[in-house]
């Protein structure tokens, strides 16, 4: 099997309410890039892309469409049975954006779950006895309303919560103590600034509240400033942003710099190499979390086959993008959340593909 011709789309995704992140950074709509990797044996696949804008992550959108129209030509005529290879490949091809190789990564995938007629989840490993919990987001606002969120969510069966920090240490620490309070059993709330918080802030924060269970995400920007936080304070630490490659993992896990991690699958290079990653977790005992990025019900049944793979022991929670936006280029189709969770279908492949009208004319074909 060989890869005949690629084409692109763009769509943007308006958000239902705009979202705020620490460090004054507000999102009121993404641009996702999807990809469709046709063969000379008639089997298609699809991936998606969608940076969280342009200020979160070292990813923005224009580069994953940059960088795939370099790449695009050069990849017709390879075997997409063959990931590692084919990852590689695009290594030699175009050095870093490897949150925009990603997307060939999942439409390879797609490709040969559906030449095989197994689901994804099965080629990555097997399907665990794992629902797939979804891990919730309550975004930066008043006390009140973040509590009216929880609640929310709640009541739709959630039981993992992502709160978010960088509203000043005052307001973080009273958060911090209000939700504790109201926590039951069987919740999880992880407390992440996202990278906001300068050391002394995120010592100072996590110091105050040092006597109540919590666990905190990505306290600082940089992996170094983290491990500053970790020796002044005694919480469990999830480190997200500042991982990226396998050998960032190895680092941290070596220094025995977290209790957690939280895997973006576009963050990482996609599927192929998320797939190591996982294994050196679970060989040190390490919980996860993860998502795709931001983007559509393409991305989240992505995160949902990879999170299938994951002993239910090991896993706290998959984020979904589709419930904060206003698009849906796939109606009715793949991972969707029934009570909190987010099952893949047990379908060939991803199990899921977006409705080309939906999407739009090309931005691009190769062929």
């Amino acid at each position: 099997m060989k890869i005949s011709g690629i084409s692109l789309y763009g769509l943007d995704l308006p958000l239902e309410t705009p979202q705020t992140l620490s460090r004054g950074r507000t999102f009121d709509k993404f641009k996702s890039t999807f990809i469709k990797i046709d063969t000379d044996e008639g089997v298609s696949g699809w991936g998606e892309v969608c940076p969280w804008g342009s200020s979160y992550l070292a990813a923005f959108p224009g580069g994953v469409r940059a960088a795939l129209m370099e790449m695009a030509p050069q990849l017709i005529g390879h075997d997409p049975m063959r990931p590692d290879v084919l990852v590689r490949h695009m290594d030699r091809i175009l050095a870093g954006h490897i949150y925009a190789k990603a997307a060939v990564d999942f439409a390879i995938w797609d490709v040969m779950g559906k030449a095989t007629s197994r689901p994804i989840y099965e080629l990555l490993g097997g399907k665990e006895e794992n629902p797939v919990p979804r891990l919730a987001s309550v975004h930066l606002d008043t006390n009140d309303q973040m509590n009216a969120e929880i609640e929310r969510k709640r009541t739709a069966g959630f039981r993992n919560f992502s709160v978010k920090m960088g509203r000043g240490i005052d307001n973080d620490i009273e958060t911090i103590r209000t939700v504790t309070e109201q926590r039951r059993p069987g919740e999880l709330f992880i407390f992440d600034a996202n990278g906001g918080w300068s050391p002394h802030e995120a010592s100072r924060v996590m110091n105050s509240v040092g006597h109540l269970d919590t666990t905190f995400e990505q306290p600082c920007l940089t992996y170094e400033e983290c491990m500053v936080v970790r020796t002044r304070t005694r919480q469990p630490i999830s480190l997200d942003e500042c991982m990226v490659e396998l050998r960032d993992f190895v680092r941290a896990l070596s220094d025995r710099g977290c209790e957690l991690v939280s895997i973006k699958l576009a963050r990482v290079g996609g599927l192929t190499k998320a797939r190591a990653i996982r294994d050196l977790c679970l060989a040190y005992d390490i919980n996860m979390f993860m998502m795709c990025m931001a983007g559509t019900v393409i991305n989240d049944t992505v995160a949902a086959h990879f999170a299938q793979t994951i002993p239910a022991n090991r896993f706290c929670g998959a984020w979904s993008c589709q419930d904060y936006i206003t698009v849906d280029p796939a109606p009715q189709r793949g991972a969707r959340t029934v009570n909190g969770h987010m099952p893949p279908p047990n379908l060939p492949g991803l199990g899921v593909e977006p409705d080309v009208e939906l999407l739009g004319e090309p931005l691009a074909v190769f062929d």
